[in-house]
């Protein structure tokens, strides 16, 4: 397959390019794949750009499923249609699963010890600094203000304080949102 640039401007790339990537992804991703998805996809490769990562990373967290999962989707999609969506999903599960299958036999046997219940804290502890160090980066170059604060403020809020639906609270304050920031109707139409 050639990386030719189809009409709707998107460069596909090479399927074997895809499932390779989603691969390498789903095997070093401990923790939680978004900051490691963000790393590959748009720094290392530039396959998306920041503005187009947080779009999917929106939908896929709008959806149900696992975000990495749902965006493996979108962007194997994106980057390579239909066979692309399969592949991406095939690489990104295929190490997690084989992972958890062992991880599932060694756990039954020795789950109860106590240096394996230190070593599980250490990762949960690992996966919370990579997923705020991933906010972090992403509300920097995607907050555009003290409104887009806001509606972030109120999301939380709403979520951790008021324990209202996820799907619920992104309606609300998406269309909030959109509402702001769509900009004002020309005179004369």
């Amino acid at each position: 397959m050639n990386e030719a640039a189809p009409s709707d401007g998107v460069k596909k790339v090479p399927l074997l390019q895809i499932f390779l990537a989603f691969l390498t992804i789903g095997a070093t991703s401990f923790g939680g794949a978004v900051p490691y998805l963000r790393n590959a996809l748009v720094e290392r490769r530039g396959w998306l750009a920041d503005p187009e990562f947080v779009e999917f990373l929106s939908i896929s967290q709008s959806l149900p499923g696992l975000n990495a999962t749902n965006m493996s989707i979108l962007v194997g999609q994106r980057l390579g249609g239909v066979p692309g969506a399969i592949l991406a999903i095939l690489g990104m599960c295929l190490p997690g699963g084989i992972l958890m299958f062992i991880t599932g036999i060694l756990y039954k046997e020795h789950g109860g010890r106590a240096l394996t219940t230190a070593a599980l804290k250490g990762v949960a502890a690992a996966a919370v600094a990579l997923v705020l160090y991933t906010a972090f980066q992403l509300g920097r170059k995607s907050l555009n203000g003290r409104a887009d604060l806001v509606f972030v403020a109120i999301t939380a809020v709403a979520v951790a304080v008021f324990h209202q639906s996820v799907l619920v609270t992104l309606v609300a304050v998406g269309a909030a949102a959109i509402l702001w920031h769509h900009p004002p109707a020309e005179k004369g139409r």
